[in-house]
């Protein structure tokens, strides 16, 4: 999921998906069993690039479907006083997003003008974090830009205070039990499985292995080869460890 805050992406993949994407709409890209994609700045294009990619683990039913790409210019926004919150995926106070989800999560970009305090609800069962992008927003404690604040389980409701106008993502999920192994562009449910898709990936660009990623028109470029595979076995991670 591509989150812009400042600047434009052009986003072309194997799809034939083909747009230009601005802050404040919501581009979603489903990997599936395998797709290949290109993020480029346009040009001309703005001095600043700023925003948010937020990768999804699959669960095991869904992780070898149809890929998929889907744009949504027009996302639900919950807004109070000195509070808008643009509803990203997911819901929230009702609102809920148009982009398709696989477990039930949540994903809400969050401004907070100077002087607001506000209670968002929250879904207990879910865990939750919060990532500051702008000001220094009181959640549990102030928090700079680029933090991360994980809230953990079982909260129905989120505090939130601003002396200064700030921004902040709230994300959160029900808790994700599957272990898996993510690497370059890759993610698995083990080392064996990632190292078959990078051999697949290099064979399918060196053109001698069959078109399981596809091609992407439109870009000015050779693709990208993966990098080699580390000398140590991957291991699946989980929540625990």
């Amino acid at each position: 999921m591509s989150w812009l805050l400042e600047g434009t992406v052009h986003h072309r993949d194997s799809l034939g998906s083909d747009r230009l994407i601005e802050p404040g709409e919501l581009a979603l890209m489903t990997a599936g069993r395998g797709i290949a994609h290109a993020e480029q700045s346009p040009d001309p294009h703005a001095p600043v690039l700023h925003g948010a990619q937020l990768w999804v683990a699959l669960p095991d039913g869904a992780r070898a479907g149809d890929p998929r790409f889907e744009f949504h210019a027009d996302l639900p926004v919950v807004t109070g006083r000195g509070l808008r919150a643009t509803v990203l995926l997911g819901e929230l106070a009702e609102a809920v997003s148009p982009g398709r989800v696989h477990t039930p999560l949540v994903g809400v970009d969050v401004e907070l003008d100077a002087g607001a305090d506000v209670v968002l609800p929250l879904e207990p069962d879910f865990e939750h974090a919060v990532l500051t992008v702008s000001g220094a927003p009181d959640v549990d404690g102030v928090l700079e830009p680029g933090s991360l604040c994980y809230l953990g389980c079982g909260r129905s409701q989120l505090r939130l205070r601003a002396e200064s106008g700030s921004r902040l993502l709230l994300l959160g999920g029900v808790p994700f039990g599957e272990e898996i192994v993510m690497w370059w562009n890759f993610v698995g449910r083990s080392g064996d499985e990632v190292r078959a898709a990078r051999e697949a990936w290099q064979a399918e660009i060196g053109g001698t292995g069959p078109a399981r990623y596809g091609a992407v028109t439109g870009y000015d470029g050779a693709p990208l080869a993966a990098p080699a595979m580390p000398p140590v076995p991957l291991r699946p991670r989980g929540r625990t460890r």
